[in-house]
């Protein structure tokens, strides 16, 4: 699925407990786009590609180093000590990782029928690999469904909370966000 999906079902996975503090809501929702980090060798795979010498890290590392249940409990360990409601911020981030994951699995399938494994299990044994043989491409109608209904969830809840996904890292386009939803949805809010 998108970074976008991701991150929305992320927060919206926070806001499944009103007791957490702004901060708290970003940490778990950081938490469920965190796994795509392993992407980051896609950069020097593309730069080397045409090299004598050239280097298959994104091909390798993705869905290996990110996505696995050693990288879920450091995550969420690192939340949960960067929380005030550790225990509570700690398996919101731990549910965010694994929806992440779940999403991976269900949702990812390139344009050339490749089916993401991911090595779950990594570092201990690369013996179970997670796959399911039914995974819909990227950019098939589930996938697009999904982000649909993550995008108006997100807005109605905006509308009613009066903070939205971007009030950690952009707390003005948050409240321009959260107008917007008002008159757009809120009447679906309750407001």
């Amino acid at each position: 699925m998108s970074p976008l999906t991701h991150a929305l079902l992320s927060w919206l996975t926070a806001n499944s407990a009103p007791s957490l503090t702004r901060r708290e809501r970003g940490l778990v929702t950081l938490a469920g786009v965190v796994p795509d980090l392993d992407a980051i060798g896609a950069i020097p795979q593309l730069l080397t590609a045409r090299s004598a010498h050239p280097v298959y890290w994104g091909s390798d590392l993705h869905h290996v180093l990110g996505h696995n249940l050693l990288a879920a409990a450091v995550t969420a360990g690192l939340v949960a000590w960067r929380a005030e409601r550790r225990v509570l911020a700690g398996a919101l981030a731990f549910a965010a990782f694994h929806l992440h994951l779940l999403c991976d699995l269900v949702g990812s399938r390139g344009g050339d029928g490749y089916t993401w494994p991911m090595a779950y299990l990594v570092p201990f044994t690369d013996r179970v690999q997670l796959e399911w043989s039914g995974q819909w491409q990227l950019d098939a109608w589930p996938n697009v469904a999904i982000t649909a209904a993550a995008i108006v969830v997100t807005l109605v809840l905006a509308a009613r909370r009066g903070f939205g996904p971007l009030e950690v890292l952009w707390p003005a386009a948050d409240h321009a966000v959260v107008e917007v939803a008002r008159r757009r949805v809120g009447r679906f809010a309750g407001r």
